[in-house]
């Protein structure tokens, strides 16, 4: 297959994330759904829980799958389940256990089958440029709210929460599988034309292509599965507490706050495609580092700023932070333990976002209620920080003994 299809796969693959990233556009539906029905913002805002959980532990059930049947299947059958569970939550009159089962567990099940495909297929096609390749993926996951917030605000106005869900995965239906019928691996032993791996990129990857068994025999894979779990806590609290964090500190109006939270959502689709340029520059665990001490100044100091325009550069830093670490960990994951196997070995260490998911706006809420305010949850945040550091300086790629 020539240079251009490997590029046109390249395109298919970040317009099924952009599709599947709409789900960080949860947040617009939280209060149209608390006043037709009368649930809690808790309540609602478990969907989201549910379906990022579910996410986690679909990816890798979905890498395993993808392994037997090709990238093909599996993301046709994912954007088939992503578009049918939104779809059915527009049916949420049923009660709360429709909307958790229909856009929480059905609508998670797709995410998680679709979203490691283009990672597992674009690291074997662009080993030159691994880690630039997964994170412009995932790039299109973070930027997919950009899209989708405000057009399903706008039918949420016109036509109603429920009918909104029910035109959305339609859309998503169609675009992902759309995109998702363009997913294949390249022939075996491909590589580009002309390139050859230097010496350098060498040191820093595995000594051979390392089966999901083999590579949860080694300390490494563990290690990378807690790289993920931290830097996505950290990013994660902040995101879930976003709009009345910005309010607390800034003293500012929700309006406000709602334009805030648009604007630092960038940092979260931008950090996935710059840190996972640096990486391919410096390393994937230099990267990390840097990532985990610019994250100790930035949640140390937030909590003393008052103004808008600090606030707001702050927070966008961090989730360009916290989107280094999607855009990151596909190629670190590849680079110790091979590309053959990164669909069910990089959809396992995916757990931790879920975990994560759960984790980090647990702490952070329960700092805010018991201290009265964010400033204890963000210095402890930033602790964790420190001590993470730690780990990307001592992980180093396994040896092929390591593997069983």
């Amino acid at each position: 297959m020539n240079k251009f299809n490997r590029w046109g796969i390249a395109v298919a693959g970040v317009l099924l994330q952009m599709a599947l990233g709409a789900v960080y556009a949860w947040s617009v539906f939280r209060t149209p759904l608390v006043k037709q029905f009368h649930w809690s913002i808790s309540e609602v805002t478990l969907t989201f829980t549910i379906a990022i959980m579910t996410l986690g532990f679909a990816s890798f059930f979905g890498g395993l799958w993808l392994k037997k049947v090709g990238p093909r299947v599996v993301a046709l059958t994912g954007g088939l389940l992503y578009g049918l569970g939104v779809f059915l939550a527009s049916y949420s009159y049923h009660g709360l256990w429709w909307l958790y089962l229909s856009y929480g567990f059905i609508g998670g099940i797709g995410l998680g089958f679709s979203y490691i495909v283009p990672i597992s297929v674009l690291v074997k096609w662009f080993p030159d440029r691994r880690g630039l390749m997964t994170g412009i993926a995932v790039g299109g996951f973070g930027a997919g709210a950009l899209i989708t917030a405000p057009i399903a605000t706008k039918l949420i106005q016109s036509v109603g929460v429920l009918q909104t869900f029910a035109y959305l995965g339609i859309a998503y239906l169609v675009v992902a599988v759309a995109s998702g019928y363009f997913m294949q691996n390249p022939p075996s032993q491909w590589q580009p034309e002309g390139w050859t791996p230097n010496k350098k990129d060498q040191t820093h990857k595995g000594a051979q292509d390392f089966t999901l068994g083999s590579a949860l025999k080694t300390w490494q894979w563990w290690a990378l599965w807690l790289l993920l779990f931290l830097n996505t806590s950290a990013g994660i609290s902040v995101i879930s507490q976003e709009a009345p964090m910005f309010q607390e500190l800034g003293k500012i109006t929700a309006i406000v706050a709602a334009g805030m939270v648009g604007i630092v959502s960038i940092g979260n689709a931008l950090g996935r495609v710059f840190w996972a340029w640096i990486s391919d520059l410096l390393s994937r665990r230099a990267t990390f580092v840097i990532i985990f001490i610019i994250q100790i100044g930035l949640f140390w100091i937030l909590p003393g700023l008052h103004s808008v325009t600090s606030i707001t550069i702050i927070a966008f830093l961090i989730l360009m932070c916290y989107g280094g670490g999607f855009g990151t960990m596909p190629a670190f994951a590849a680079d110790y333990f091979g590309s053959a196997n990164v669909g069910s070995i990089y959809g396992l260490i995916l757990t931790a976002w879920g975990f994560a998911s759960a984790f980090g706006p647990l702490l952070i809420a329960n700092m805010r209620q018991s201290s009265g305010s964010y400033a204890s949850g963000l210095h402890v945040i930033a602790v964790v920080m420190l001590f993470s550091v730690i780990l990307p300086l001592l992980v180093r790629p396994p040896k092929a003994q390591s593997a069983g």
